[in-house]
C-alpha cells in the first residue's frame, strides 16, 4: 500500500509538472517573423527589441510587444483648405511610412499610426495654404516633397520614417472649374491663331521665292500652268474652268498692232447717192 501510494503521488506530481509546463512554455517561447520585431519589457523597464526568430521570455517578468516593420499605407481624409490666392479647395492624400526603430515607436508615442495620421492632416492644410492654386495643379511633385519633408522631420523621433506622400485628389469649386475651362479655351484659340499666322507668313515667303524663280524663267509659268491642268483633269468633274494667262495672247496682240500701223489702209465708205429734185427744187 505504501509503495502504491508513493507511485500515485509521484504520478500526480508528474502530471502537475506536465500541466504547468504546458501552461508556461507557450508564454515563454516566442517566434517573431522576418518583418517583425519584439520589444521586450522586463519588470517594466525597456530591455530591447529582438527578432526575427525564436527566443525565450521569463514568464511573469518579461512582456513583449510585436511591431510590424513593413510599409504602412494610410489615407489622409479630405481636408477643406484655402490656398494663398484665396481659392477654396478640398484635397486628400495618401502617406507611406514604416517603423525603423521599434523601441522608440513603443516608448516615445502612444499610438504612432494615429499620431502620424493627425500630423499628416494638419501638415496638408498648412502646406496647401502656403502655395497658390497653379502650383498645386502644375507642381504637385514639389508640394508632395514639402509635405513629406515636414512629416519625416517630426516623426523621426518616434522611430517612424515617412517614405512618400502623394496628394491624390484636388476638388475645385464649380465656378473655378468654369473659369479655368474658359481660360484654357482662350489659350487654345490664341495658339491656333499664332500657328495660323505663322503658317501664312511662311507660305507667303515661299510664294515670293517661287514668284522670283518664275519671273526669271517665263517658261516655268507655262509648265506650271500645264501641270495645274493635268491635276484638274484627274478629278471627276463634268465642267472644268481654268484661267488663261495673258502671255499666251501677247504674240497675237503684237501682230495685230503691226498690221494696223504698217499694213494696207482701211477701206473708206462710198459717197452718198444723188437725190433727184423737181422743177421747183423740191424733192420728189
Amino acid at each position: 500500500m505504501g509503495d502504491g501510494g508513493l507511485l500515485g503521488a509521484i504520478g500526480s506530481f508528474g502530471f502537475a509538472l506536465i500541466v504547468l509546463a504546458a501552461m508556461i512554455v507557450p508564454s515563454a517561447v516566442k517566434v517573431v517573423r522576418e518583418y517583425e520585431r519584439g520589444v521586450i519589457f522586463r519588470l517594466g523597464r525597456l530591455h530591447g527589441a529582438k527578432g526575427p526568430g525564436i527566443f525565450f521570455l521569463i514568464p511573469g517578468i518579461d512582456k513583449m510587444i510585436k511591431m510590424d516593420l513593413r510599409i504602412i499605407t494610410m489615407n489622409v481624409p479630405r481636408q477643406e483648405c484655402m490656398t494663398r490666392d484665396n481659392v477654396p479647395l478640398t484635397v486628400d492624400a495618401v502617406v507611406y511610412f514604416r517603423v525603423v526603430d521599434p523601441s522608440d515607436a513603443v516608448v516615445k508615442v502612444e499610438n504612432f499610426a494615429a499620431a502620424t495620421s493627425m500630423f499628416a492632416q494638419t501638415t496638408l492644410r498648412s502646406v496647401v495654404g502656403q502655395v497658390e492654386l497653379d502650383e498645386i495643379l502644375s507642381k504637385r511633385d514639389e508640394v508632395n516633397q514639402r509635405i513629406q519633408g515636414i512629416l519625416d522631420e517630426h516623426t523621426g523621433p518616434w522611430g517612424v520614417k515617412v517614405t512618400a506622400t502623394e496628394i491624390r485628389d484636388v476638388v475645385l469649386p464649380d465656378g473655378m472649374k468654369r473659369a479655368m475651362a474658359r481660360q484654357a479655351e482662350t489659350e487654345r484659340e490664341r495658339r491656333a491663331k499664332v500657328i495660323n499666322a505663322q503658317g501664312e507668313y511662311e507660305a507667303s515667303e515661299r510664294l515670293a521665292q517661287a514668284a522670283k524663280v518664275i519671273s526669271s524663267q517665263p517658261a516655268a509659268l507655262q509648265l506650271r500652268f500645264l501641270q495645274a491642268l493635268t491635276e484638274v483633269a484627274t478629278e471627276h468633274n463634268s465642267t472644268t474652268i481654268f484661267p488663261v494667262p495673258v502671255d499666251l495672247f501677247t504674240p497675237f496682240i503684237q501682230g495685230l498692232a503691226q498690221r494696223q500701223s504698217g499694213g494696207s489702209p482701211a477701206p473708206t465708205a462710198p459717197p452718198p447717192a444723188a437725190t433727184p429734185t423737181g422743177p421747183s427744187g423740191q424733192t420728189e
